[in-house]
């Protein structure tokens, strides 16, 4: 069950050389006042850029459903995972689809979250994550 307390702050990031091509992952959680708690950084195969994105999601919200977070403030750089997470944009990508559905899922074991786009200066330390994975 959720610790109704424990509010997480999320920052993912994915990125593909290529797209599609090698890809990675990066992420931290954090408590409300900045302590991290968690963090993601590693290779995922191959995969578009979208993919990515998604699954850099995926992975930070294991760790904070993991950690017994209860609610989430989410920032990604990814215009798209962001509208099609709020239902603004449909998902039409049949590979994406299933990614979407994980998220959800994830999504729904908490008390609640707000999903929020952010440019990628604001989302360094998640691209710097990713970045090192790559290589």
């Amino acid at each position: 069950m959720p610790d109704s307390k424990l509010r997480v702050i999320i920052h993912a990031d994915g990125l593909s050389r290529g797209n599609p091509g090698p890809a990675a992952i990066g992420a931290t959680v954090k408590d409300g006042k900045g302590q991290l708690l968690a963090s993601v950084s590693r290779q995922i195969g191959r995969a578009t850029n979208n993919q990515a994105e998604y699954r850099a999601l995926i992975a930070a919200l294991r760790e904070a459903v993991g950690l017994g977070a209860g609610e989430a403030s989410i920032y990604l750089d990814s215009e798209l995972v962001v509208r099609q997470i709020s239902g603004r944009y449909r998902v039409k990508n049949a590979t994406l689809k299933p990614l979407h559905n994980e998220a959800k899922e994830l999504l729904g074991r908490l008390k609640g979250f707000t999903i929020t786009h952010v440019p990628r200066r604001q989302n360094a330390e998640a691209d710097k994550l990713a970045n090192a994975a790559v290589k």
